[in-house]
């Protein structure tokens, strides 16, 4: 493992634009297990070590919830998600996803029944800034530890 390049330090104005949209999307959430929940799922979808990493960390300082980071990756599988995480986690899964098959109709509406318009606008808005961070962490070879 080898960091490519600190983006941090090669282009601060870069950074800082991602940390202004990253507190802005996390001030939205009052429900923060909801948004870390939202943050490791995505992350595990795309494989980031770096994020996963620090948003599973995160999510044990809330409180202990070390079953849902085990069973996340399986959260069909389980009776441990609530309704709404479910409908939230298949949401995240396919705008992360959304090559294979778009956000379908029968989502969407699933979707509505747990979210306002303005909340579901603030979780496409949580999935694609994770989706961004994530990709800024696999290309430039972040990994866990690798700022300390």
């Amino acid at each position: 493992m080898n960091l490519r390049v600190n983006y941090r330090a090669a282009n601060p104005g870069a950074f800082k634009a991602m940390m202004a949209m990253e507190q802005h999307v996390s001030g939205q959430f009052e429900d923060k297990v909801l948004y870390e929940l939202l943050k490791i799922r995505v992350s595990q979808v795309n494989g980031c070590a770096f994020c996963l990493d620090m948003h599973a960390k995160d999510l044990m300082k809330i409180g202990d919830y070390a079953d849902h980071i085990l069973l996340l990756s399986v959260w069909r599988e389980v009776p441990l998600f609530t309704e709404k995480e479910r409908v939230m986690l298949e949401l995240a899964e396919a705008v992360t996803r959304i090559s294979d098959q778009g956000v379908p109709q029968e989502l969407f509406e699933k979707v509505k029944e747990h979210f306002s318009d303005a909340e579901l606008v603030d979780l496409i808005l949580a999935i694609n800034t994770i989706n961004n961070w994530n990709r800024i962490a696999i290309t430039t070879g972040m990994y866990p530890g690798c700022f300390n």
